[in-house]
C-alpha cells in the first residue's frame, strides 16, 4: 500500500473510532441514569429490562424495578440526553453567529421567551386548544429573539449589545411569565409551574422522548450540514459572504434550529441555564474551534453532563428530588469563572 493511502485512511478510522467511543459513553451513561436513583437498582436489572421490553428476553424480574426502569428512570435519562446535546448545539450556534462568548439561549432571553410560550397556552388557553406546548414555546423563543435582536440593533452592533439586550429581554419575559401565573393560574398550577420553570424532569415519560430524540437528531444535523459555514461566522458575515456563503438564509435556518430545539426542551422540562453557556468552551477545550468537531463533542457532552446532573439532583436530598436547573447552575456557574479566569490568563 502507498504511503497515501494509508495517511487517507488513517482520518477515517480514528473518526469511526472517536464515533464508537462517543457512542459507548452515551449508552453507559443512559445506563447509570437508568440505574442511580432514590432506590439503588443493579445494573443487571437495568440491562434485563431493556432486554425484556426491547426483544421479549422472557427474564424473570420483579415488577416493580421493571416498572421503575422501564416507565420513569430510561426515559427520563433519554429526554435529560436530549435536553443537553439541545442546549449545547443551541449555544454552540449563537457564539459562533454571534461571535460572542456569552451568547447561549438562556442568557439571550430564548429560554424565558419559550417559557412565557408554554405557560400562556397551558394557563391562559392560548390559540383556543389548537396550539400545543412545544409550538406555544416555539412562538415565544422567536418572539423573544426577535425582541433581543431588535434592541440590540436600536442599542449598537457592539459585542455587548446583544448580551444588554438579552438581558432586558429575559427579565421581561420572565417578568410576564410569573404574571400569568400569579394572575391566571390556581395555587396547585402555580406550585407546579414554578418548580417546572427551575428545571424538572419528574414528569417526563415516554411520549416526550419521541419529539425529544427527533428534534434533538435534527437540530444535530442541521447544525453539522452547516459546519463550514459555522466556521465561516467565526470571522464575520463579512467574510462568511465573502466566502460564498449565504449569510441571511444560514443565519435564519440556524436561528431557526436553536428556537426550535430550546422550545421542545423547555416545553418538556423548563428552563434549564449555564448547559449552553459552559458545554460549548468546554468543548472547544478538549476539541477545537472547527465545528466538525466541536458540534457533535458538545452533543455528548451536554448529554452526559445533564444526565450526571438529573442523577445528582435525585441523589442528593434523601426523600426529595432537586429541581435540576439549581444543579445545572451550582456546577456551571463555577465552572464557567474558572474558564473566564483562564482565558484572562492567556490573554
Amino acid at each position: 500500500m502507498r504511503p497515501e493511502q494509508v495517511i487517507g485512511l488513517t482520518p477515517s478510522l480514528s473518526r469511526t473510532s472517536a464515533s464508537l467511543l462517543a457512542l459507548v459513553v452515551l449508552l453507559v451513561a443512559l445506563w447509570l441514569g437508568a440505574a442511580i436513583g432514590e432506590t439503588a437498582i443493579p445494573m443487571g436489572v437495568v440491562a434485563k429490562t431493556v432486554a425484556n421490553r426491547l426483544w421479549d428476553a422472557g427474564y424473570g424480574l420483579d415488577a416493580l424495578d421493571e416498572g421503575i426502569i422501564w416507565n420513569y428512570r430510561v426515559s427520563r435519562a433519554i429526554v435529560a440526553a436530549c435536553c443537553g446535546s439541545a442546549l449545547a448545539l443551541s449555544g454552540v450556534v449563537l457564539q459562533s453567529l454571534l461571535r460572542n462568548p456569552l451568547a447561549d439561549p438562556y442568557i439571550l432571553g430564548i429560554s424565558a421567551g419559550a417559557s412565557t410560550g408554554a405557560v400562556g397556552v397551558a394557563v391562559l388557553g392560548i390559540g383556543a386548544g389548537l396550539l400545543t406546548l412545544p409550538v406555544g414555546a416555539f412562538v415565544g423563543a422567536l418572539l423573544a429573539f426577535g425582541l433581543v435582536s431588535l434592541l440590540a440593533m436600536r442599542a449598537g452592533r457592539g459585542h455587548g449589545a446583544i448580551i444588554l439586550a438579552g438581558v432586558a429581554g429575559s427579565q421581561l419575559f420572565n417578568a410576564l411569565t410569573s404574571f400569568i401565573v400569579t394572575k391566571a393560574a390556581n395555587a396547585e398550577q402555580a406550585r407546579a409551574i414554578m418548580f417546572w420553570l427551575l428545571g424538572n424532569l419528574s414528569g417526563v415519560r415516554w411520549p416526550d422522548v419521541w419529539l425529544a430524540v427527533p428534534v434533538a437528531v435534527v437540530g444535530l444535523i442541521v447544525c453539522l450540514w452547516h459546519a463550514r459555514a459555522l466556521d465561516a461566522f467565526t470571522f464575520g458575515t463579512e467574510s462568511a459572504a465573502s466566502l460564498g456563503i449565504p449569510v441571511r438564509r444560514v443565519y435564519g435556518v440556524l436561528i431557526g434550529a436553536t428556537a426550535m430545539m430550546t422550545a421542545a426542551m423547555v416545553s418538556m422540562v423548563g428552563s434549564i441555564g449555564f448547559v449552553g453557556l459552559v458545554i460549548p468552551h468546554v468543548s472547544r477545550m478538549i476539541v477545537g474551534v472547527r465545528h466538525g468537531l466541536l458540534l457533535p463533542a458538545s452533543a455528548l457532552i451536554g448529554a452526559v453532563f445533564m444526565i450526571a446532573a438529573d442523577i445528582v439532583s435525585r441523589v442528593i436530598i434523601a426523600g426529595q428530588v432537586l429541581p435540576i436547573g439549581v444543579v445545572t447552575a451550582l456546577v456551571g456557574a463555577p465552572a464557567f469563572a474558572v474558564i473566564l479566569s483562564q482565558r484572562r490568563t492567556v490573554r
